[in-house]
């Protein structure tokens, strides 16, 4: 049954109104294109719509039955094409981010506040993971968006560098590093050590900056859970590395941090997505919100900032 959406609107306008007159000042159009309109739908459907008499227009039980399903398929169609438009203004939509916890949790916040209140019908999902994980799903579309630590050239993404933070040596306050102002990583060779697990991006720059300073500490326990070695360093069993935004996240543990040098390590922050698979208007949004809050949010954390 071959009918068109300005049929079914034609029909509606006449059934409301009551006559084919107002139907088509309503819809501007001339009296007899209304009435050949409606023969037409009536031929295709093999009913009668309305009743005719010289005074009125009477729907038929089998107009109003029809009448019922035309007015949700062009409700249907209205809030579609409304969506649509919606999504191709950015102000509809669906955005997926993956991100390292870290950043999710500190990073991502003021951004994600300054984004919904510009954009409260766009649909935002955050995914932490770690970062070999994260660079997956954007690898894969999994995601649309990742905001990760970029510690090599990556030829197949598109990298745009948002933030910094530096390494930090954390442990007890009653430990003798509370003394000191500034830390090297030599000096870190014979304490224990608590590390992240080997796939973390954090393990994955401590132990280059290790390596560089020639020290070897003891890895006595690991884990991938920040709060677990904030918790271990905390009773003692050693001292661990960690960068500038992973800090507040372990505040819990009463922990005391110094910067560590030679060398100086920082890791750069980037919002990264797959070239080759074109970014819709709510997420080339987000993009923005990220640009506007490194130029008007507050600082960050100690020991990292805004680009």
């Amino acid at each position: 049954m071959d009918l068109t959406l300005q049929q079914l609107r034609l029909v509606l306008a006449v059934h409301e109104t009551g006559s084919f007159t107002l139907a088509g000042d309503q819809l501007h159009l001339a009296q007899s294109s209304m009435s050949r309109t409606v023969r037409e739908v009536e031929r295709k459907l093999g009913i009668t719509l309305f009743e005719r008499t010289t005074r009125n227009l009477v729907t038929t039980p089998e107009g109003s039955e029809f009448c019922q399903v035309a007015r949700r398929m062009v409700e249907a169609f209205d809030a579609g094409i409304n969506h649509f438009e919606g999504f191709l203004a950015g102000s509809r939509g669906r955005v997926r981010i993956a991100a390292l916890p870290s950043l999710a949790a500190i990073l991502l916040p003021p951004v994600v506040s300054a984004y919904r209140a510009a954009h409260p019908d766009v649909e935002l999902s955050i995914e932490d993971g770690m970062s070999d994980e994260v660079l997956q799903r954007i690898r894969t579309g999994a995601v649309d968006l990742a905001v990760t630590v970029v510690p090599e050239p990556l030829p197949d993404l598109h990298v745009r560098p948002i933030a910094a933070d530096r390494f930090c040596c954390v442990f007890p306050p009653q430990h003798r590093f509370s003394e000191r102002r500034q830390l090297g990583w030599a000096e870190l060779a014979n304490q224990p050590h608590i590390a992240f697990a080997p796939n973390s991006s954090i393990r994955q720059h401590a132990e280059r900056a290790f390596a560089t300073a020639k020290a070897h500490p003891p890895v006595v326990l690991e884990s991938r859970n920040i709060t677990t070695v904030a918790g271990l360093v905390a009773a003692g069993l050693g001292v661990a590395v960690m960068p500038g935004l992973v800090l507040p996240l372990v505040q819990f543990a009463g922990l005391e941090h110094r910067a560590l040098g030679d060398p100086e390590i920082t890791r750069r922050i980037a919002v990264v997505r797959d070239p080759h698979r074109p970014l819709a208007a709510a997420s080339e949004a987000f993009m923005a919100a990220i640009a506007e809050t490194q130029h008007s949010a507050d600082p960050l954390t100690p020991e990292s900032t805004w680009l």
